[in-house]
């Protein structure tokens, strides 16, 4: 995206996109961040509350002659006395870098590069939500204070695209993967949570990692572009429990097997341009092929005997085949 998407291939010709995380962004001289920034400077002894004419340095001098620990401290300060599971500071709309909103630029396709691999987790929100939200009434507080410009209107429409019941949940609620295409949904149940609980998890999830995964893959769509996508679905599958299966050292449930299909995928497309794997790699040590594309792309060859392992005849991004 940066300037505008104009570089075309001069910095780089593929990208992986692993969780791509996209919170509220606001323009560089917004309420928001500039509240941030002097709440920090002031925390470290560059502001001191008169206006900048009144400061005898500049406050960004300040903040370069202040030593790394004592910056540290007081971004962690910044970020603490913010919105639950959020950084203080977070990427901004300036104008030249970045142009516009991602969700504005990406619809165009006006982007870098050639080739994108695109993932999201099966879970990414429960560690960006409070884990507190029993009632309608707390879902809906924590939409007013997640996404602070939502509208009455704005938050209805959340409330009709995302429904669930209005009752207290019980505690002891199962909790549970779901399939994703038939019976219960992400919607109001995951490993993690169920009711309105899972309601916040999942509405964070999707507009803040999942909506962004599908965007970036759409953007790379047009113009000769090509654009790979797929969803980390081993049970948990929290946002980053899969750095362990492509860096390692794996996990008790990320067998051997499927974490070197999974370094595989990422070192085919580096080297190939193409996330493809060889079929004997996409089957398991017993041969079956269903067990990878199911933790992966959500889908068991099973179900459909005639078609080849999607991994190693990974499909391009499509509209019409996401």
């Amino acid at each position: 995206m940066a300037f505008g998407g104009n570089l075309g291939d001069s910095l780089f010709v593929n990208a992986i996109a692993a969780s791509p995380y996209l919170p509220q962004q606001f323009g560089y001289a917004d309420f928001v961040p500039s509240q941030s920034y002097y709440v920090f400077a002031s925390t470290v002894g560059c502001f001191n509350g008169l206006p900048q004419g009144n400061v005898g340095n500049s406050i960004f001098d300040c903040l370069v002659s202040k030593d790394t620990e004592t910056l540290q401290n007081a971004s962690a300060y910044v970020s603490s006395s913010g919105r639950y599971g959020t950084p203080g500071f977070l990427p901004v709309t300036d104008g030249s870098l970045i142009q516009e909103l991602p969700s504005q630029q990406l619809l165009t396709k006006r982007v870098n590069g050639r080739r994108m691999l695109s993932q999201n987790n099966a879970n990414e929100g429960p560690l960006f939500t409070p884990q507190n939200i029993a009632t309608e009434e707390d879902f809906v507080s924590f939409l007013r204070n997640t996404f602070p410009l939502f509208t009455e209107d704005d938050i209805s429409r959340v409330l009709l695209y995302y429904p669930s019941s209005n009752e207290s949940v019980s505690t002891d609620m199962p909790s549970y993967a779901t399939s994703g295409d038939t019976g219960a949904t992400a919607l109001n149940v995951s490993t993690f949570g169920s009711g309105q609980q899972q309601r916040a998890d999942n509405v964070y999830a999707e507009t803040t990692f999942v909506c962004p995964s599908y965007w970036l893959a759409e953007a790379f769509t047009n113009n000769g572009r090509v654009a790979y996508k797929y969803q980390y679905s081993v049970i948990g599958a929290q946002h980053g429990s899969e750095l362990t299966a492509y860096f390692g050292p794996a996990m008790p449930n990320q067998g051997p097997d499927f974490s070197k299909a999974f370094m595989a995928i990422w070192g085919r497309f580096i080297t190939a341009n193409d996330p493809s794997i060889p079929a004997d790699i996409a089957a398991d040590s017993n041969g079956d092929a269903s067990a990878f594309s199911s933790n992966i792309f959500n889908a068991s060859t099973d179900a459909l005997p005639n078609q080849p392992n999607a991994a190693s005849q990974w499909p391009p991004y499509t509209l019409a085949a996401p």
